[in-house]
């Protein structure tokens, strides 16, 4: 078979920076919803309701494949604890998290997952990191300090609190990548997405019946617009499209076009929700963004 030409690569290069801008778009969509309900278990769970029938919808037309593998036990419990970990609980403590922090701070403190599946990569699967791996997590957390040490100076008492649960997040989605590569494999990356989001979206949906009423639901239209919104173009559609742009174009290219996210969700955020950013955050977001694309690049090979 003649390998791939330049529009196949093309077409995944651009679903990937689709996908990431409109990953970008959620944290906006969330602060907007705060407006008018600070409630992210009955946010969660709206989003989530709107989204599972386009994952359902995915998981059955995967099933209609002849040769997808079939799945054992070790690959149903794992699909369960990859979506619980991976999308539910990443899912709520980025919500969480966005209650006491600016869109873009926490774009720079979630996109901090390449240099955490760098660490646990080394400690459980003894792959030792490079050196330009170990300048990346240098750089990539100085330039975090910059950001919060800026925002602690302007006196935000709530920014411990919000950058830990981001950051949690961020770590959460770091273990269901270095974890769930195997399943994926087995499975098939929209398979695997189609499955796990369905698991995440019945997690969060059993949270919002046992945390609250159903009268927590009367709610501003403006916010089911918005749950809808963060449904379709900021859950469904960018999962699927980087699940094709990996297939396409390989995990390492598809990170060095996610350090687009946070450089988006800075300018969502300029435009639509008026926040500020001093001289010393954009260098720190700068560190950030250099950090990431040394740790993602894939090294040049050696000439001879």
């Amino acid at each position: 078979m003649p390998p791939p030409g330049t529009g196949y690569r093309a077409l995944g290069i651009a679903l990937a920076i689709a996908g990431v801008t409109l990953f970008s778009v959620r944290p906006i969509l969330i602060k907007i919803a705060y407006g008018y309900v600070t409630d992210p278990v009955t946010l969660l769970a709206l989003r989530m309701v709107f989204a599972l029938p386009f994952f359902l919808a995915a998981a059955a037309w995967s099933n209609r494949k002849q040769d997808h593998a079939t799945m054992t036990r070790s690959d149903i419990a794992g699909v369960w604890g990859l979506g619980f970990i991976g999308y539910y609980f990443a899912s709520f403590a980025d919500f969480l998290g966005l209650q006491y922090v600016s869109a873009g701070i926490g774009r720079l403190i979630m996109f901090l997952y390449p240099t955490i599946v760098v660490i646990l990569s080394a400690v459980f699967l003894r792959k030792r990191p490079a050196p330009r791996e170990l300048a990346a997590l240098l750089i990539t957390y100085c330039g975090v300090a910059l950001v919060l040490s800026n925002s602690i100076a302007g006196q935000n008492a709530n920014l411990p609190l919000g950058a830990g649960l981001v950051f949690a997040s961020s770590a959460a989605y770091a273990v269901y990548l270095v974890i769930g590569s195997q399943v994926v494999q087995r499975l098939g990356s929209v398979r695997f997405t189609a499955y796990a989001m369905t698991v995440a979206s019945l997690f969060c949906i059993a949270q919002f019946l046992l945390l609250r009423p159903f009268s927590a639901l009367d709610l501003p239209m403006p916010v089911y617009a918005l749950a809808i919104a963060m449904a379709l173009f900021s859950t469904v559609l960018p999962v699927f499209m980087t699940s094709e742009a990996l297939r396409r174009i390989g995990a390492n290219h598809v990170a060095m076009v996610g350090a687009l996210g946070p450089v988006t969700t800075i300018f969502f955020g300029y435009a639509g929700l008026d926040e500020i950013m001093t001289l010393m955050q954009v260098v720190g977001a700068a560190l950030v963004l250099a950090g990431v694309l040394l740790v993602t690049r894939q090294p040049a090979p050696a000439t001879r």
